[in-house]
């Protein structure tokens, strides 16, 4: 899937139909010219509603479809018969989608399991018809109920990258091209800050056929939880990933620095984001000899205190399995 081709953020206005009327008609046949009231129920009008799809990875769909509408009840009719319901609408969305309300922002719910369906505009009620209203003491009564309006609503759709593990990294970290390298995932790499603007999804492949699924996420720069650079947009994605491998280049001024940064910033968007599972990658490492690697490795067991950390070179294709091994045993621990 191509960058301009990712969409994971659209807004839409949805409208349910509007209840259909109940009819106000009298029983008329040949042996009958005076009949009672017979004036069936109107429709309810169709819902909206959203619906959790396995088989998407993007709302490009609704890129260019805003409005969703759905269908009127129909009017009640003689005999009693109830007007037809108005047609549901679905909108299709990927897992891992979070509805809120636009003008207050806030989350309305999440779809997270294929199939999950959630009714965000509600059909209006269809009328009731005059059979409802006769009684002893009103037997003919000529009138019936109109059916209720449908509901408008302005909602968000705001999608979280499903994967298992997120690479978390300041720009030119190197995340791309570790991806393309232990994926088939072909993402944009070039030498310069924010290559990376949408997210980009990899199936990595393990021993005896066995798969785990990784995401690159646009680079986290200082400020991000306040909205700097490309702030929220990068950490809403790593919300919903098992494990956060962390990827430091090994010319960084200081590689604990870095990363306290990254962390501050994860702590300060979501302190929950801290309860995953973390593994540190020093990466670019083909450019450190032996004994430069020893010298490290003594400050890095202090700096990061208990949690694990190795060295890879993804151009070089260093450590790369090594790397995979621990994530396969982080995943499944």
């Amino acid at each position: 899937m191509t960058e301009g081709n990712f969409v994971d953020y659209v807004k839409i206005h949805v409208s349910s139909g509007k209840g259909g009327k109940g009819s106000a008609h009298m029983r008329r046949e040949k042996y009958l010219p005076k009949g009672g009231p017979d004036g069936g129920d109107g429709g309810r009008g169709g819902h909206v509603i959203i619906r959790a799809d396995k088989n998407l990875w993007t709302l490009y769909h609704l890129k260019f479809k805003r409005h969703f509408r759905a269908g009127h009840g129909e009017s009640g009719g003689k005999q009693t018969s109830t007007g037809a319901d108005g047609e549901d609408v679905y909108v299709d969305v990927p897992l891992g989608t979070v509805i809120r309300d636009t003008a207050t922002q806030d989350i309305l719910f999440e779809l997270t399991e294929d199939g999950e369906e959630r009714i965000i505009a509600k059909g209006g009620k269809g009328g009731l018809g005059n059979d409802h209203f006769k009684s002893a003491t009103r037997q003919t009564p000529r009138y019936a109920q109109p059916g209720l309006e449908g509901e408008e609503v302005d909602i968000t759709l705001e999608m979280k990258v499903l994967a298992d593990v997120g690479l978390v990294g300041f720009p030119n970290a190197g995340k791309s091209t570790l991806l393309s390298v232990v994926t088939a995932a072909k993402p944009k790499i070039a030498n310069y800050e924010f290559t990376t603007l949408k997210p980009n999804l990899g199936i990595v492949k393990y021993r005896d056929f066995q798969t785990f699924v990784m995401a690159d996420i646009p680079g986290i720069i200082e400020g991000a939880a306040e909205g700097k650079g490309l702030g929220h947009y990068f950490l809403r994605h790593i919300e919903r990933n098992s494990t956060l491998l962390f990827l430091i280049p090994a010319d960084a001024k200081d590689i604990k620095e870095q990363y306290e940064i990254l962390l501050d910033e994860l702590r300060r968007y979501n302190p929950e984001l801290l309860d995953k599972q973390r593994l540190v990658a020093i990466s670019k490492s083909d450019t450190l000899d032996e004994e430069l690697k020893a010298e490290m490795k003594t400050e890095l067991d202090v700096a990061f205190k208990g949690i694990p950390y190795l060295f890879i070179s993804s151009v070089a294709q260093q450590g790369l399995t090594e790397l995979k091994d621990k994530l396969w045993a982080m995943l499944n621990a």
